[in-house]
């Protein structure tokens, strides 16, 4: 299933600023960013689970803010892209 997942952490303080980092890696190691602080994750259900109760470990809830959007399985008909992109399918070989 597609899941969208958008952040913002308060980087008022160097706690802030490290659990920006490790929002950022935890999302980089399962999905792809498409924007400053928002990444598309094709994952199986729990793969799901684990990313978010790990992202939940990390940010702090009285400061930070995390929203996942379930795009589900026909994900694709759900996206509407406009201008320059980056991107790569998800669901098709990558080769480096």
């Amino acid at each position: 299933m597609m899941i969208l997942v958008t952040y913002d952490v308060n980087m008022e303080s160097a706690s802030g600023t490290k659990r920006l980092r490790n929002v950022a890696k935890a999302c980089e190691n399962i999905g792809q960013r498409v924007q400053k602080s928002v990444f598309e994750c094709l994952v199986e259900p729990e793969q799901y689970v684990t990313l978010k109760n790990k992202l939940l470990s990390i940010i702090d809830k009285d400061k930070d803010s995390i929203r996942i959007y379930i795009l589900g399985a026909k994900w694709e008909r759900r996206i509407e892209h406009y201008g320059i992109t980056q991107s790569f399918k998800q669901e098709g070989a990558i080769i480096l």
